[in-house]
């Protein structure tokens, strides 16, 4: 069946709403407007307001209504319309979401579902468009989702949903309107990194909105005679360090791609348990392609010079494989 990222996710979320009376959807413009990227369309008239919920302009209230549902017993699906906007909210994510199992040894648990978009790429400037992943990877008691493939945005809630702790999903805003084909095979865990692609010359990691690039350098790279095998965390906390390290271990070399800066980012986590894991392995220092050190520019030709591409993913293998 073909279908756009988009159509994965209101399939998805259709679905749980429609198979639990504890389900329902909250957040800014998720009602009557559709929500901002069109993935809750319809859903006001089918479920009702009590189900799908349209907020104030308040990330901190909403976010909070949320945990205290949780804590009640439904399983609420909040919505955050940009990554940025999540930063108002970040005391409820990770003061109180995060840390109350923890704080109630054990009596407490916050089943939340935290969706928002991210990435950038559609000239909306520095306050719709970073990429801050990282922030939320770094915090115990959350799990860190970032599909990147239309089977993914469509297994994906599941699992969240069913999770006893709060679940952030990362969409790459970028890749809503990304068509393709859902595979019979569409479920899937939660906990485990895929193997996008298969090579043995040298590994790129990666995850979320870089994946077409990353998938787009490795066929640039095939046509040299390079073999690139590429790697989607999709789990971003907790990292499957285990897959990473297999392919290593058959390639020998490897650049992560991150859109996240290159201080303090996943790339650098990323870099670092390699080394850790799998030092006696490499056969060349591993390398990055990250967003520049900017704001996010508005210009359209200076976003795309910020961000990862293609071209700089190549480059960055032919400096690692020493061509």
């Amino acid at each position: 069946m073909k279908m756009t990222y988009r159509e994965a996710i209101r399939q998805a979320m259709h679905e749980a709403l429609a198979a639990d009376p504890r389900v329902f959807l909250m957040g800014e413009d998720v009602g009557r407007y559709g929500g901002t990227y069109a993935c809750s369309k319809g859903f006001l008239e089918e479920f009702g307001p009590e189900r799908i919920r349209d907020t104030p302009l308040s990330e901190l209230g909403f976010v909070g209504a949320g945990i205290g549902a949780a804590l009640g017993g439904m399983r609420p699906i909040v919505e955050v319309m940009t990554v940025n906007f999540s930063l108002l909210a970040l005391d409820q994510i990770v003061n109180t979401a995060a840390a109350l199992r923890h704080m109630s040894g054990g009596q407490f648990s916050v089943p939340l579902v935290l969706r928002m978009a991210t990435g950038a790429g559609r000239q909306l400037a520095a306050q719709h468009s970073h990429s801050l992943e990282n922030w939320y990877a770094h915090i115990p008691g959350i799990k860190v989702l970032a599909p990147a493939t239309i089977a993914d945005a469509r297994g994906m809630l599941g699992p969240a949903l069913a999770d006893p702790d709060p679940v952030v999903i990362f969409e790459h805003a970028q890749l809503y309107n990304m068509e393709g084909a859902l595979p019979d095979d569409w479920r899937c865990d939660i906990t485990t990194a895929a193997q996008r692609r298969a090579g043995t010359d040298i590994s790129l990691i990666t995850y979320g909105g870089s994946l077409p690039k990353t998938l787009a350098a490795a066929e640039q790279l095939a046509a040299e005679g390079i073999a690139a095998e590429v790697i989607d965390l999709r789990v971003l906390r907790p990292l499957d360090t285990d897959t990473i390290a297999a392919s290593l271990r058959k390639t020998h070399k490897a650049v992560v791609v991150d859109e996240g800066w290159k201080s303090g980012s996943l790339a650098a986590e990323v870099m670092a348990r390699i080394v850790e894991d799998c030092f006696f392995d490499l056969d060349a220092p591993v390398a990055r392609v990250c967003s520049e050190e900017v704001p996010i520019p508005y210009a359209k030709h200076m976003e795309e010079a910020a961000l990862p591409q293609a071209p700089k993913i190549v480059a960055a293998v032919m400096m690692v494989l020493g061509k």
